[in-house]
């Protein structure tokens, strides 16, 4: 080999090095989704109960705080979003669990990763419709208004109907889990649930 092919190699070899010790440093991915669905759950049951139009009357600071936990929020589906389409589920259906149960754990996995992405996506859509310019947080632009009232109208109809339909599939997913550690004995609520759980469960 040639010294320039020696010299060209090792800042390759030099990044290769320091991406897999980067790697073994980083948490688990289980370990990581664990604490990131941990803390998506308290911020879905804030956007729950608490819509826009309840949060404006409370003062420019409350708003201000809703429209920051709304961009945080976000960015976590989307993170989560990418790392599937990157790498599948991460959950594992168990070995108690027979075929239609397995199928039913996917589903449900897939339904709120999905659904989710699309709440995501039709709030982009918000964005893009409305009269104004709309910022994330206060701080991103969402898109380029177009100003198009009707198709405005309709998606905020299927952002709402939608994130509420998904707060049923949370309940549900829940309940399956709840289901599998206290009927089946699997253990189901420890997998999910961060290590220092797990001497509640």
């Amino acid at each position: 080999m040639s010294m320039a092919k020696l010299r060209a190699a090792r800042p390759r070899g030099l990044a290769m090095s320091l991406g897999r010790s980067l790697h073994r440093r980083l948490p688990a991915r289980r370990a990581w989704l664990k604490s990131l669905h941990l803390a998506m759950i308290p911020l879905f049951a804030w956007f729950m109960v608490m819509q826009p139009d309840d949060v404006v009357p409370m003062g420019e600071l409350a708003w201000d705080i809703h429209s920051k936990l709304a961009l945080v929020f976000v960015s976590m589906v989307l993170f989560w979003y990418a790392d599937y389409l990157r790498r599948g589920l991460a959950g594992r259906p168990g070995p108690k669990l027979g075929p239609r149960a397995r199928a039913f754990h996917r589903g449900l996995h897939r339904t709120l990763i999905w659904g989710l992405f699309l709440v995501a996506l039709s709030g982009f859509g918000l964005g893009l419709t409305s009269a104004t310019l709309l910022k994330a947080g206060d701080i991103l632009p969402v898109a380029p208004p177009l100003d198009m009232p009707r198709l405005n109208a309709l998606i905020g109809w299927f952002h709402t109907v939608e994130f509420y339909a998904l707060g049923g599939v949370v309940l549900v997913h829940a309940g399956f889990h709840v289901w599998r550690h206290v009927r089946l004995r699997d253990n189901a609520l420890r997998i999910m649930a961060p290590r220092a759980l797990h001497r509640f469960l």
